[in-house]
């Protein structure tokens, strides 16, 4: 934390003693967030957030009461890196769901009628869905993910993922046969 904070004088000719948060970059350590950003590809409209990303995320560790790091610009270096991959990360999953949503459109049906009837209907039994289960389904079955990816993203376990998936169709199903959709 000392790192991280200065004393100040406040005031003219005053006695008051408060602490400042300054930047925890420095020029140097900012130009090198940013290089390492650019380098892992990440475009430049997204380097300042990336480079606010490192910052929030010294401050968040001085914080939770954790050392500051010794190498402060390596180890900013390190955390834009991992920044940079998710970035990568996530760009491919939404061209994955791009893809697949773009697939879907495509896929010819017996009768036009039919489809939307049935693409209504499953959009209203979305609706109904608590979030929870609303939120698994979509991922699995419209982003595709797998049941492990789900859990990782969400922060749940697999178990908990696999029970809200079978909830979530169950009532889906159901609605739908309510509505003699299917």
């Amino acid at each position: 934390m000392a790192v991280l904070r200065r004393r100040a004088r406040g005031g003219q000719g005053g006695g008051a003693v408060r602490d400042v948060l300054d930047d925890p970059l420095d020029a140097a350590q900012e130009r090198r967030v940013r290089a390492v950003l650019a380098l892992g590809g990440v475009p430049q409209t997204d380097l300042p957030d990336g480079v606010q990303q490192v910052r929030l995320r010294l401050l968040e560790r001085a914080a939770s009461g954790r050392e500051a790091p010794r190498d402060v610009s390596a180890w900013a270096a390190v955390v834009a890196s991992n920044l940079a991959m998710d970035w990568h990360r996530a760009k491919k999953r939404q061209e994955r769901l791009g893809e697949r949503l773009a697939s879907l459109r495509q896929t010819e049906h017996p009768s036009g009628e039919d489809s939307s009837l049935l693409s209504l209907a499953v959009a209203r039994g979305l609706d109904e869905l608590p979030d929870a289960q609303r939120q698994v389904l979509v991922l699995r079955f419209y982003g595709d993910l797998p049941v492990r990816d789900i859990a990782a993203e969400l922060g749940i376990p697999e178990g908990t993922v696999k029970s809200r998936l079978h909830t979530a169709v169950r009532a889906l199903r159901a609605r739908l046969h309510e509505d003699e959709v299917v």
